[in-house]
């Protein structure tokens, strides 16, 4: 159900994010507990303020209104925002300009006996991730296949 709204919903939403010169880093449809909320992660160079979230939210909700038929039957919120400084790393230019970063990564199976690695990100290929981690007190490398990952973004270093 909800990748089909998304799938929908995209085109629509990076057509809108895209004329303001703007990026559209993430796109979701959840449901929280009762409710159901479909969310726009936004950004560009210097950072988005909340009043262009509020004018992409305006144009986007007109556009879902007039949409027949209606992707989303059901009531819901719409949320448009930054991704913050934990922002999600989902398409290439992501993990490339993420190079040099403090990073999460989340995996769907351990590796070395985890399955989350926080980290300096070292190198990206297509295929693979290397980060720069400690373990206790000693630096320690780790190549992660991409089909291993679960969920990556950057993180903030405490």
């Amino acid at each position: 159900m909800s990748s089909n709204v998304v799938e929908t919903i995209q085109p629509v939403a990076a057509a809108i994010v895209s004329a303001h010169q703007f990026e559209l880093v993430d796109l979701e449809f959840v449901r929280e507990g009762q409710s159901w909320y479909l969310r726009l992660y936004i950004d560009k160079p210097g950072g988005i303020n909340i009043e262009e979230c509020a004018m992409v939210s305006d144009e986007l909700s007109e556009k879902l209104d007039t949409m027949d038929p209606d992707p989303i039957p059901q009531a819901y919120f719409l949320e448009v925002s930054s991704p913050g400084a934990e922002r999600p790393l989902k398409k290439e230019a992501d993990f490339q300009n993420a190079i040099g970063k403090y990073v999460h990564v989340g995996l769907y199976q351990k590796l070395d006996g985890k399955k989350i690695f926080e980290g300096d990100l070292t190198a990206v290929t297509p295929t693979t991730l290397t980060i720069d981690y400690l373990d206790k007190t000693r630096h320690k490398t780790v190549t992660i296949n991409r089909e291993q990952i679960s969920q990556a973004r950057l993180a903030v270093k405490f």
